[in-house]
Parts: C-alpha cells; structure tokens; sequence
C-alpha cells in the first residue's frame, strides 16, 4: 500500500524532470548550430595537383670499394735499406718505394756477367774450329768423325753462350727488384716493414704496403630478386633509362651529404643471384678525380627504376590517415571542402605520385586540414604552388 502511495507521487515528478531535461538539450543544440552558423569559413592553402614528366629511382645501400687494389710485396728477398715514400701520400706508377740491399745481387750480375763473357770466348773459339775442320774435311785432311766433333762443340759452346746471358738478364732483373716500384697510380698505405727489417720474398705474408687507386672508384650494393627482374623486364621491353652510350645511371650520395650529387653508371651486374639471400651483386663506376670517395665508405645508391612517365604528384603533408586509408581535402567549385580516399605510390620531383582518387585541376588543401573537420564545410582558400617540401627535394 506504501509502494503505491509513493509511485502516485513519483510519477509527475520523473516526468517533470524528463521534460526539463529535453528543454535544456534543445536549447543547447540550437545555441551550438546558432554558434557554428556564425563562425567564418576557416583559412587554408590549396594547390592544383601537378601533373608532371617524372621518373621513378630505386634506393640502395652500397660501399665503395677501389678499382685497384695492390698488396706490394718483395720480388727479392733481402733486408729493407731505405723507405722511399710518405705513408699516405699519393704516388704514381713506377715510383721507387722500398729499396732492399742489392749488394749481394750486384755481386751475382758481375759473376754473371764473366761467366757470359768466358762462354761467349769459348763459343767464338768452338764456332772457328768447326769452321776449320769442315773445310778440311772436304780436302780430306781430316776425318768426318773430326768434322762432327768439332760441329758439336760450337752448337753446345753456343747453347753456354746463351745460358749464360740468361744467367746475366735474370742477375739485372734481381738487382733491378732491389728497387720495390709502384705498379699502380693511388694513394699509399702505410708501410708495413721500416729500414734494416729483412723481407723474403716466398712468403706471402711479407706485405709491404698497400696502394689503392684513385682516378674511379667502384661502389657495389646488392638488388632482391623482384627489382632484378623488373630491370630485366624493362630491358627487354626497351624502357629502361639509359645515359648517352646506353648505360643505366646511378646517383650516389655519402653520409653528411644532402640527395644524391654524384653520377655514374652501372658496369657489372653478377650472373647469378646468390640464393641465401635472394639477391644480386650489382657494381657502379664513378669519378674521383676530386679524391672525394674513400674505399670503404657506406653510400646511398639510387638506380633508375622507370621510363619517364607523367604522373599527378601532391605533397605528402596534404595527406591524412583514417585507420589503413588515406585522404585528402579538396575545395569543391563552391568553396567547400570534400574528402577524396587516394592510394599513393613513391615519391618522385620531391612530391607525393598518386595513383587513384585525384584528377589534373583538383585543388588539394595543403596548408590547414587540421581546420576541416566534416566534408561540405566552407572554407577560405588561398590559391598557392604545389611546391615540394626542402626535405623531399634533397631526397630526391
């Protein structure tokens, strides 16, 4: 009986409430549109989508590495008289590097060179007796088994000759390896033996320095599979950038630098991928008459990856995210802004390539789509360059 008293009660009063409340959220709804109404359009900045000639680049990580490279070891075996060279400095092809104690080998060219003089003697002595004996022979003076006798004598008289003036050549090439000469142009190392150290030259592990050369350098990066045959691909199909002779480009850029200022061109490309890890030796030449590159530097590796093709291209920082899709703001012919979905490709020119979802003459918001919060809502746009932001071009 009480529970009912009370609901009599309760009735009006939770209807009462009901009513005020939806008062309240009427009123506050009306003063929010009234408010939204009343606010001015929001200021942007939108571009016109550029449509530009572009071609694509595939980036690398590479090392560059010497085209020649030189471990200068000992021809001679001997003690070290004199290092002959700056360690580091730059030297050019027949320099004097080491010179090793040629006294013992001047020794052996002077014995040698006796005994070719002796065997040149005998030879002369042997060659006018066979001369001799075979005009007696034919006046019968002598016996025929003379005749062969002394016809033997010159030829191995000659023969000692001749060894012995081998003997000599080998003397002078000992003593002229005394002298260690550059074989190769580049910048020296740093020597490996100093004066009064003895060098043999049967071991393969008496380095004496080494030289790299300098006027081009080599840089080797490695290409997957997939990249490999879509270089394949175009090569066949006659759409792979080349330079004026016909080989592929490449840019190079070094740790510190800004993009890719160096040029070169592919010249080797392995037979064979190296299956463990799915990949392909590739190797690039480059100049280095300015002594920039260093064998074993890290660089950054950009090879043609497309024929020139036109593309419409916007700045990345016109792009928003929603969950995995992408979007832009665009400003309609009547001021209003409305979302366009897009799938991106790479970068190219400094800008962002867009494959779908714009068309040439779309105006893209690129400066305050943080303002737009709901398609169809007016703004004030200020017509502005579809311009790259300093980063991408660097990059680029």
């Amino acid at each position: 009986m009480y529970s009912s008293i009370m609901s009599y009660f309760e009735r009006p009063i939770l209807a009462a409430w009901l009513v005020s409340a939806m008062t309240v959220m009427m009123l506050t709804g009306c003063s929010d549109q009234t408010k939204t109404a009343s606010m001015p359009p929001p200021s942007v900045s939108v571009a016109q989508v550029a449509l530009q000639d572009v071609r694509l680049w595939d980036d690398y990580n590479g090392r560059i590495d010497a085209v020649e490279t030189v471990k200068l070891r000992p021809r001679v075996s001997g003690y070290i008289e004199r290092v002959a060279f700056t360690e580091g400095s730059e030297v050019h092809r027949g320099d004097v590097l080491f010179v090793i104690d040629a006294s013992s080998y001047r020794t052996v060219l002077a014995q040698a060179k006796a005994q070719l003089a002796r065997a040149r003697a005998h030879a002369g002595q042997s060659a006018s007796e066979a001369k001799r004996a075979r005009v007696l022979v034919a006046q019968r003076a002598v016996s025929t088994e003379m005749y062969e006798q002394r016809r033997t004598a010159a030829a191995v008289a000659q023969t000692d000759a001749q060894a012995a003036e081998a003997a000599v050549n080998a003397a002078l090439l000992n003593v002229e390896w005394t002298q260690v000469r550059a074989p190769i142009s580049g910048l020296a190392g740093r020597a490996e033996v100093t004066a009064g150290n003895l060098v043999n030259a049967d071991d393969a592990g008496s380095v004496l320095t080494t030289l790299v050369s300098q006027e081009k350098v080599y840089v080797y990066f490695n290409a997957d599979e997939s990249a490999f045959l879509h270089y394949a691909e175009m090569a066949r199909n006659g759409r792979r950038g080349s330079d004026l002779n016909g080989k592929l480009p490449v840019q190079v850029g070094l740790s510190g630098e800004d993009g890719f200022p160096h040029r070169g061109t592919v010249d080797f490309l392995d037979n064979q991928i190296d299956s463990n890890t799915g990949t392909i030796r590739m190797r690039a030449v480059l100049d280095n008459k300015d002594g920039v590159f260093t064998p074993g530097l890290f660089a950054r590796v950009r090879l043609l990856g497309s024929a020139q093709f036109d593309a419409l291209l916007i700045n990345d920082k016109a792009v928003l995210t929603d969950q995995d899709r992408k979007y832009v703001w665009i400003v309609d012919e009547k001021g209003k802004a409305q979302r366009h979905d897009v799938k991106l490709g790479r970068k190219a020119n400094g800008l962002r390539i867009v494959e779908s979802g714009l068309a040439p003459g779309d105006k893209v918001i690129v400066d305050g789509v943080d303002k737009v919060y709901m398609p169809g809502l007016p703004v004030d746009a200020k017509t502005v360059p579809m311009q790259p932001n300093a980063a991408n071009v660097a990059s680029n």
